[in-house]
């Protein structure tokens, strides 16, 4: 639903960044009033009533399918710095590792923050993160957990797929044996398995404990040679394209079934490859029986930028928008 009504040209500010390849654009100045409420419930609101900011910043001409947008809100706890809502080509996500990463460093670039501890709001819960310096950043994660164990999917193209459900702000699906080369030059057909895989868990309906979507599907393999990593994924993300960075959510969730395996002990450190070549250093803690993941890595900024809307312009609220003008 598109609710932004203006007759010449709207303006909105926004840094681009990117951690570990993947891109993240904050949107600073121009986004839509959500009122007050949690970031759930503001979320919530920018879907149903604004998403012309979603369609029209991340999506062509003015973005791109790879890349994640970010709302920067006031926060509901004064005490924190702010509140985040993270979107795609497609919708909306709950936390977003990457994101939060770059979201710290966009922050220090502005000089809203200085290096240190500060506490942000997310749809799925509150986050925290530690700049150590204008690009390094660890943000400690929400609550991560496995909901099921080696949960076999059976698909007419690929045969039986056997992984684990887990959360780690978002829903994954992840594989460690799938016969899969994980190498760059491979990317295309890793994109097509995976896709089926995200197809089928949709049309056999598993889901979540609630109902969600499991729209993340992670496949892992041994880390290259030079990187000193512990293992290299793979991520399909919703929309339909791949994580460039080690992706924070998942692994997040890898954390949470390595250590229920029994294969990490809490406090030890796990480099996660992306396909790419970035790592995140992770590590899990245990806080009151659940699983704190904590990733670590390192965002650049990439521009600044005043995306302009104009009334007469077509494609205005973004190639495919509901909102298109004919």
């Amino acid at each position: 639903m598109n609710s932004l009504n203006f007759t010449e040209q709207y303006s909105i500010k926004a840094i681009d960044s990117h951690t570990g390849g993947e891109p993240t654009r904050i949107i600073i100045q121009g986004g839509p009033e959500l009122g007050e409420g949690s970031m759930a419930e503001r979320l919530a609101r920018l879907s149903n009533n604004h998403d012309w900011l979603r369609s029209s910043t991340v999506n062509e001409p003015r973005g791109s399918e790879v890349l994640v947008g970010a709302l920067l809100c006031p926060p509901v706890n004064p005490a924190n710095i702010g509140g985040v809502i993270f979107f795609n080509n497609v919708g909306y996500l709950g936390m977003c590792g990457h994101g939060t990463i770059g979201l710290a460093v966009t922050l220090a670039f502005l000089k809203r923050i200085s290096l240190g501890v500060h506490c942000f709001e997310t749809p799925p819960g509150e986050v925290t993160v530690t700049l150590h310096d204008s690009n390094r950043v660890t943000v400690i994660n929400v609550p991560s957990y496995r909901y099921r164990r080696a949960f076999t999917l059976q698909t007419p193209e690929l045969g039986n797929i056997c992984g684990d459900i887990a959360w780690g702000g978002n829903w994954f699906f992840l594989i460690s044996e799938h016969n899969q080369r994980l190498e760059y030059d491979n990317i295309d057909s890793l994109t097509e398995y995976t896709r089926i895989i995200r197809r089928e868990l949709d049309l056999q309906g598993v889901r979540g404990p609630q109902g969600e979507l499991i729209d993340h599907i992670e496949l892992f393999g041994p880390a290259s040679k030079n990187s000193g990593a512990d293992s290299c994924n793979f991520v399909l993300c919703p929309g339909g394209v791949y994580d460039r960075s080690p992706c924070g959510t998942g692994t997040s969730a890898k954390l949470a079934c390595l250590v229920e395996d029994g294969k990490l002990l809490p406090g030890d450190v796990w480099r996660q490859e992306s396909i790419s070549g970035s790592v995140f250093e992770a590590r899990a803690i245990l806080r009151k029986g659940q699983i704190i993941p904590e990733i670590t890595g390192s965002a650049y900024i990439t521009g600044e930028s005043t995306l302009w809307l104009n009334a007469s312009d077509p494609f205005c609220f973004g190639i495919g928008s509901p909102n298109q003008k004919s």
